[in-house]
C-alpha cells in the first residue's frame, strides 16, 4: 500500500471481497525513506485502514544507502520485507496493485534496453517469491478506470511526484504510450504482445529443462555444463542453462545483463576464468564449471542449523557456539581435500563448521567429523525465466 490510486483501489476492492467471502485481510506499506512525504502517506494509508478495520503495518527501508540500480534495489527490498512480514504473520498470499498500464510501460522500458523474450514477456500474474504466493489481480485494469472507481466510492489517494519526473524512465514510457496510440500501439495491444512473449518463454523454459537432464551435472555445489555435445543445442538454450547455474550458485534474483554475459563469453574464449554474479566460471574444452566465488561469501556467517548462503544446510550433532562460514584459508587444515577431486577455489567457498577460529568440520572438502552438507535449493527451479 503506497497510498497511490492503484493500491488504494486494490485495498478497497479486497476489503469488499473479504467481507463477502468472510476472509481476513491485512495491509502493509514499505516506506523507502527516499521522500519526506512518504511517512505522511504511510500514515494516511494507516488511517484509512482503521476506518475499514483492516490491520495495517508500515515497514521501513533506508533507500538512501542503496547502491547501483535504485529501482531494482527498492523492488528487492519490498519483496524481502513484505515476504518476511507475511511469513511472521502466517500470511500465505500477497496481492499487488500492478495494472495494464504497468505492463505496457514496462514493455517499452525493456524494449529500450534491447531485451529478448524473457524481458518482453508480461509480468507473471501469479508467482512465488520469498516463500510467499503473490498475485496481481488488477493486471487487466487501466489506471484511469481505477481512479474513476475511487471517485465513485469517495476514496482519496496521493500521487507520487516522481510519477511525473522525466528523469525516470517510467514517466517517459507513460508519455510515449499517448504518442504511440494513433499507430495502434496501446496499453491493451502491448499487453497482448507481452502475453505472446510469455507463451514463447514458457516453451523455451520447457526445452531448457529437458536439455538440463542431458547436459548438466553437479559436483560439491558446483554446476558443470557440457559445452560440446551431439546433437548440439540452440544458443538460447545454452544461455538459459548458464543463467540458471549463475542464479543457483550465486543466489541472484535475476539474470545478469547481456553485456555481462558477453564479457564472460569473451573471457572463456580466451582461456581465462571470470567472475560474474558472485560466481567463478571456468571452462575447458568440453565443459564449463560454475562455482561460488569465495570473495562473495567470505564475510557470511550463520549459526549452526541455519541455511548458509541461501542453499547450504549443515547436518550433524549440535555444537555449542558453532557457526557456519566459508572454509577459506582453513583449507590448509584439511589434509585430504585433493581427494575430493574438486578445485581448491570451489572448496574454499564451501561451507565449514567453526568454533571461533577452530575448524570443526568441512564436509564438502572431506573433513566430516560427524557432519554433512546438503544443498537445499533446486537448480530446476532456476530454469524458470526471471
Amino acid at each position: 500500500m503506497s497510498g497511490g490510486g492503484d493500491s488504494m483501489a486494490l485495498l478497497h476492492l479486497a476489503w469488499r471481497w473479504a467481507r463477502l467471502a468472510d476472509v481476513k485481510i491485512e495491509a502493509v506499506t514499505v516506506d523507502h525513506g527516499l521522500r519526506p512525504a512518504a511517512a505522511d502517506e504511510a500514515q494516511m494509508v494507516a488511517a484509512y485502514c482503521r476506518t475499514l478495520h483492516v490491520p495495517h503495518t508500515t515497514l521501513k527501508w533506508d533507500g538512501t544507502t542503496a547502491t547501483g540500480n535504485l529501482a531494482a534495489a527498492g523492488r528487492s527490498a519490498r519483496y524481502r520485507l513484505i515476504g518476511a512480514w507475511a511469513a511472521e504473520r502466517a500470511i500465505t498470499g500477497v496481492l499487488l496493485g500492478h495494472t495494464v498500464d504497468d505492463i505496457a510501460e514496462t514493455f517499452l522500458m525493456r524494449l529500450a534496453r534491447k531485451s529478448g523474450v524473457d524481458g518482453l514477456s508480461m509480468m507473471d500474474v501469479n508467482f512465488e517469491r520469498e516463500g510467499i504466493r503473490w498475485a496481481r489481480p488488477l493486471w487487466q485494469q487501466e489506471r484511469a478506470d481505477l481512479r474513476d472507481y475511487l471517485r465513485r466510492h469517495e476514496v482519496d489517494w496521493v500521487d507520487d511526484p516522481t510519477n511525473e519526473d522525466e528523469t525516470y524512465d517510467r514517466p517517459k514510457a507513460r508519455k510515449a504510450l499517448d504518442v504511440l496510440a494513433p499507430l495502434g500501439i496501446t496499453r491493451e495491444s502491448l499487453k497482448t504482445v507481452g502475453m505472446n512473449m510469455m507463451t514463447a518463454r514458457s516453451a523455451l523454459d520447457h526445452y531448457a529443462e529437458v536439455e538440463s537432464r542431458r547436459l548438466v551435472r553437479f559436483e560439491g555445489g558446483d554446476v558443470i555444463i557440457k559445452t560440446r555435445c551431439v546433437p548440439p543445442v540452440p544458443q538460447e538454450i545454452e544461455r538459459r542453462l548458464l543463467v540458471a547455474a549463475l542464479r543457483f550458485v550465486g543466489g541472484g534474483a535475476y539474470a545478469p545483463r547481456s553485456d555481462a554475459l558477453l564479457e564472460l563469453d569473451t573471457a572463456l574464449m580466451q582461456g581465462k576464468s571470470h567472475t560474474l554474479a558472485g560466481c567463478l566460471v571456468t571452462s575447458d574444452r568440453d565443459e564449463m564449471r560454475i562455482a561460488r566465488e569465495f570473495n562473495a561469501v567470505k564475510g557470511h556467517e550463520v549459526a549452526l542449523g541455519h541455511v548458509w548462503d541461501n542453499r547450504w544446510q549443515i547436518l550433524g550433532t549440535p555444537a555449542t557456539k558453532a557457526t557456519v562460514r566459508a572454509l577459506g584459508a582453513a583449507i590448509t587444515q584439511v589434509p585430504d581435500w585433493r581427494e575430493t577431486g574438486l578445485p581448491r577455489a570451489s572448496l574454499m567457498a564451501s561451507p565449514a563448521v567453526f568454533r571461533g577460529d577452530w575448524l570443526i568440520s568441512a564436509p564438502v572438502a572431506g573433513l566430516k567429523n560427524g557432519f554433512d552438507a546438503r544443498i537445499v535449493a533446486d537448480y530446476a527451479s532456476f530454469l524458470l525465466s526471471r
